[in-house]
């Protein structure tokens, strides 16, 4: 469904700010790619076939530990800035990094936990409650985003339309869901972790651009959410309108380039 007539004003220039976000969010991924010399297409492939085979169930238990791990840090540890959580995640893939492969994979679990954590607080930030099942919900399914190093050009909005359900077993049925997709945005950056000479700098460059990457999509979910509840339009109308805007955003950009 799309919107008849023009949005008001102040609906207007939020969705404006939050097509910004997006696009920003889709930049950080490319400056990476520029660092792996354009190989992003091919990371997966340098992993051992037996890490391939396993990425999806390594995956699952990543998210298994970190939905755990987070739900539980909240009555112990405040929320944090943006920036800080890029601070951290960036020192530990550099960590990560340092081993290649086998310090990598045992990094995951605990980037991944501290990335949900910060999606929590940026979904608390636009007012909404982590403690609630559906909110939280809500940020593992920020993770239903395509990962930093792909390059859609803001065709992939889905996840900003999914309406999850609430069943007795919710939160496993949705981390089953989303492991095999995660699992192949997370093989990329194991392999590249695990890139020759690069080492320790290419696992803090990952996780700054997953870092940010995810926080922007975070920003972008739960601002249309809110938006939705604050304005006269429902969320359905606002997510077309908002891939209306992005899809021109994207051909204002191609136009410019030489």
């Amino acid at each position: 469904m799309t919107v008849s007539g023009p949005l008001d004003e102040a609906t207007s220039r939020a969705l404006d700010d939050l097509v910004r976000r997006h696009r920003a969010a889709e930049g950080v991924g490319m400056q990476v790619i520029t660092m792996l010399g354009g190989r992003a297409e091919t990371l997966l492939r340098r992993l051992p076939a037996e890490v391939r085979l396993n990425l999806e169930g390594a995956t699952r238990r990543a998210l298994e530990i970190a939905a755990d791990a987070a739900a539980r840090s909240r009555s112990r540890v405040p929320d944090t800035s943006d920036w800080l959580n890029t601070a951290l995640t960036t020192a530990m893939g550099a960590v990560g990094g340092m081993g290649g492969l086998p310090t990598a994979m045992a990094e995951l679990p605990v980037t991944t936990t501290v990335l949900l954590r910060a999606i929590q607080g940026i979904a608390s930030e636009h007012g909404f409650d982590p403690a609630d099942p559906a909110v939280r919900m809500d940020c593992l399914q920020v993770f239903a985003a395509s990962g930093p190093l792909e390059r859609d050009d803001g065709a992939d909005v889905a996840f900003l339309a999914a309406r999850v359900s609430l069943t007795g077993a919710s939160i496993s049925g949705l981390i089953t869901r989303l492991a095999p997709r995660l699992g192949a945005v997370l093989g990329q950056k194991l392999a590249a972790q695990a890139v020759p000479v690069l080492g320790a700098a290419a696992g803090a460059a990952i996780n700054w651009s997953f870092t940010s990457y995810y926080q922007e999509m975070a920003h972008v979910y739960f601002g249309l959410k809110r938006l939705a509840i604050e304005s006269d339009y429902d969320h359905a109308t606002l997510v077309e309108e908002f891939r209306m805007r992005l899809g021109e955003a994207s051909d204002g950009l191609q136009a410019q380039r030489p």
